[in-house]
């Protein structure tokens, strides 16, 4: 949907399905949609939750949304260039998913994240080196992107689309799976 048609008078579900990063966006700026007591129903309207949640004008806060959308899809590198960056230079691969998905299927030289890698990393990996870190489909990884780029990593980015776009746009050897 372009941002032209983006209106307070949307539904939340079609908010989401417009900007993915809608509901991180909201919960950072204003507090809305990250628990039970914020929480939104997907049938509401984007203006029914503002007014709803401090009388928030919509038209402000909806272009707040939409330029941290844009913000957060700065922190996104797509498959082919992570790959093209991969050959030229430094860089690392953190799979942040979970064990089990990472032996089953994993990009050849990615390191899987865990508690004592995120000390190393934190302690010795150079900030400014390009530290692409990859989920399933994209979703987490965001998070994980702007979670190191608060501890001064200066060149992180998310995996767009996770493994399953690499395996689709960079190495169709690798499967694709479902989570049940």
């Amino acid at each position: 949907m372009p941002a032209a048609s983006l209106s307070p008078d949307l539904t939340m579900q079609e908010l989401l399905q417009a900007l993915p990063g809608a509901q991180r966006a909201l919960f950072r700026l204003y507090h809305i949609g990250g628990c039970a007591s914020c929480g939104f129903r997907p049938e509401e309207t984007f203006a029914q939750v503002c007014a709803r949640n401090d009388g928030l004008d919509p038209a402000e806060a909806l272009a707040a949304v939409e330029q941290a959308c844009a913000e957060d899809a700065r922190l996104l590198i797509e498959p082919a260039e992570a790959a093209a960056a991969r050959a030229a230079g430094p860089a690392r691969l953190l799979d942040i998913r979970t064990r089990e998905e990472f032996d089953a299927v994993r990009i050849e030289g990615a390191e899987h994240f865990t508690q004592e890698l995120l000390q190393t990393i934190m302690g010795t990996w150079p900030k400014d080196d390009l530290l692409v870190l990859i989920d399933h489909q994209g979703a987490r990884s965001l998070d994980a992107a702007a979670y190191f780029a608060g501890h001064g990593f200066t060149n992180v980015r998310g995996l767009r689309g996770g493994i399953d776009a690499w395996s689709l746009e960079v190495d169709p050897r690798l499967p694709r799976y479902t989570i049940e």
